[in-house]
């Protein structure tokens, strides 16, 4: 895997497969504010987006804020669904082991909040390959994905130019960030439909990974 320093995955469905778990939440819990939204509505406007998109397109959509705790309530709903349902996305467990193997650093940034990323790194048994230092969210910069200053970070903290890094992500919003950022970018196009993945190289299983990356 010559061709890359780094490689920077996404969290929400590239690691974990918990897209379908706090979309359903959303929709339900932005339907019951009176907002009815579906869950393919949901996965269409707000995947891999920072909860502070959620407030802007409402607003923008109804002309009506969200409540004052809009975003305490969605994530205790959505940590506590993880509880119950999450897992890795498939494959994923053993992409970390040889990029171990192969001594290739990796890292994850991710939209969501410090807490939900490791809450849903603890769940999964994946956090033990991560640990605090290679754990980036949008908390970080202030801006969510598709600005691209969270991957520019990441690339930063882990000392590796920008044309080295390899990013890894399953939404439109995290592929034009990464675009952004001049990093190559690989899609994981299990959820979503391949031509929203524009300027990505697409893959749909986690077992492509590795022969992709070299």
């Amino acid at each position: 895997m010559g061709s890359y320093d780094v490689v920077i995955f996404d969290n929400d469905g590239v690691l974990v497969d918990s897209e379908p778990i706090s979309n359903r939440v959303l929709a339900d819990y932005l339907t019951e504010l009176g907002h009815p939204t579906t869950f393919e509505e949901s996965i269409r406007d707000y995947m891999g987006a920072a909860v502070h998109r959620i407030h802007d397109v409402v607003l923008e959509r109804s002309g009506r804020h969200l409540p004052h705790d809009f975003d305490d309530v969605f994530h205790r709903r959505v940590f506590a669904a993880f509880q119950r349902e999450l897992k890795p996305v498939a494959g994923v467990p053993e992409i970390l082991a040889k990029l171990d193997a192969e001594e290739l650093p990796y890292c994850v940034a991710s939209s969501g909040s410090h807490e939900r990323i490791r809450v849903a790194l603890r769940k999964t048994g994946l956090y033990q390959h991560f640990g605090e230092e290679r754990i980036f969210s949008s908390q970080d910069v202030g801006k969510g994905k598709p600005a691209p200053d969270l991957f520019l970070h990441a690339a930063e903290r882990m000392g590796v130019p920008t044309g080295r890094c390899a990013v890894v992500e399953d939404s439109p919003l995290g592929v034009q960030a990464a675009v952004a950022a001049g990093m190559d970018v690989y899609g994981y196009a299990a959820m979503t439909p391949r031509e929203r993945l524009a300027g990505a190289t697409l893959f749909s299983d986690m077992g492509e990974l590795t022969a992709l990356l070299s």
